[in-house]
């Protein structure tokens, strides 16, 4: 399963449009494996845009991208690279198709809500910019299980869980919180 990195620029945070951007990533199938909120330090805009310095928009956009909070995901999925960067849209978003995030959300060319990975080779450089190993979710809670579960009955089972020491979603005891009651007793 591929993976891609995606900023939700300070604009799009600003605008209160983060919540409405993860759905529309998980609408279109793919799975959020790592989320953080921060601010951008000139440091990592200058390790994140490296091709980028010493072009002459370099300073505005370190500007931009620092100006506020952000929000950085790990996304996966089946072609997950060119499927976010279709949802996103054009870079410009009024040349950008109808129901893209950057048609919906993005103010300007500069200004325009998203960042995603373009490459494979961009998507593990940049992923790792934001995140270590440990911070993505690729198997949680017997994840794989769960979606097999789905799959198979079209919903979870209403009463898993529920009152019991049953695990949740395949997870057994000794991966973290494993039950309902586990959950509210610690």
């Amino acid at each position: 399963m591929e993976k891609t990195l995606v900023l939700v620029k300070p604009d799009a945070f600003k605008g209160r449009h983060t919540g409405d951007i993860i759905k529309i990533y998980e609408d279109a199938g793919l799975r959020l494996l790592a989320v953080r909120m921060m601010k951008m330090t000139k440091e990592v805009a200058a390790k994140h845009y490296e091709e980028h310095i010493g072009r002459p928009y370099y300073a505005e956009l370190e500007s931009f991208m620092t100006s506020g909070p952000i929000v950085a995901m790990v996304l996966a999925g089946d072609n997950a690279i060119a499927k976010v960067r279709e949802i996103n849209g054009k870079t410009d978003p009024k040349e950008a198709a109808e129901g893209t995030i950057r048609k919906l959300y993005a103010a300007s060319k500069g200004e325009n809500a998203v960042h995603a990975s373009d490459s494979p080779e961009s998507a593990a450089r940049e992923i790792h910019i934001f995140f270590n190993e440990s911070e993505i979710f690729d198997r949680v809670f017997g994840y794989e299980n769960f979606l097999d579960e789905v799959k198979e009955h079209g919903r979870l089972h209403e009463n898993r869980g529920q009152g019991t020491d049953e695990p949740l979603y395949g997870a057994t005891r000794g991966q973290g919180f494993a039950s309902r009651r586990d959950l509210w007793h610690h």
